[in-house]
């Protein structure tokens, strides 16, 4: 082997162990926000239970099989259900991000409404004040 294909393979070495190191940032583009007409006020337990939701969906999406996770507030008085998801290849970090991204466009765009929705290219987020499952 000579010289240069020494050089050569030392470079793809190089190469190929450091793809291990390079990071991406989540794809955070907006695909949709669906927002429901009913709304709630501040003073409305339902806000509370909201609240609880979506930080759960939040912190507990990214440690769950498949990125895929359904919660319910433990409140009886307004219960609140809600869903995240994120793209699988994803790291845990990024997925928590994405996740962020989600919650802000979707609180950003309906606020104070009693469901909503919000697909990015990414991850998922949806809370309704009934049940559902997709």
């Amino acid at each position: 082997m000579g010289i240069h294909h020494l050089k050569l393979a030392a470079i793809m070495v190089g190469l190929l162990s450091s793809t291990s190191l390079i990071r991406s940032t989540p794809n955070t583009e907006i695909t949709s926000v669906l927002c429901n007409t009913e709304v709630y006020t501040s003073g409305d337990p339902f806000a509370t239970s909201l609240a609880y939701v979506l930080e759960e969906l939040q912190t507990k999406t990214s440690s769950v099989n498949k990125y895929n996770y359904y919660n319910i507030s433990p409140y009886p008085n307004a219960f609140a259900y809600g869903h995240a998801s994120c793209n699988r290849n994803l790291t845990s970090s990024d997925c928590t991000t994405c996740l962020g991204a989600a919650k802000t466009t979707m609180l950003g765009t309906c606020q104070s409404r009693i469901g909503a929705r919000a697909v990015l290219h990414d991850c998922a987020i949806r809370y309704e004040q009934y049940p559902f499952t997709d």
